[in-house]
């Protein structure tokens, strides 16, 4: 969902990932650049989230 939010309204899904903050400020500033380059940022930044996010969630090997 958040993958998807971050194609279509790319500060969205940003922030729904990491709240307010650098990364929602970077996405922010690149969204008024353009849209794909906030889009593609958006989807980098979520994508990097989950994979950090990953072993938590599956127990880290316990």
């Amino acid at each position: 969902m958040r993958l998807i939010l971050g194609i279509v309204l790319p500060p969205l899904g940003v922030f729904l990932t990491f709240g307010i903050g650098p990364t929602l400020i970077i996405n922010i500033l690149l969204t008024l650049v353009g849209w794909v380059p906030g889009s593609i940022h958006a989807v980098w930044a979520i994508a990097k989230h989950e994979e950090q996010m990953a072993p938590i969630d599956r127990g880290a090997g316990i």
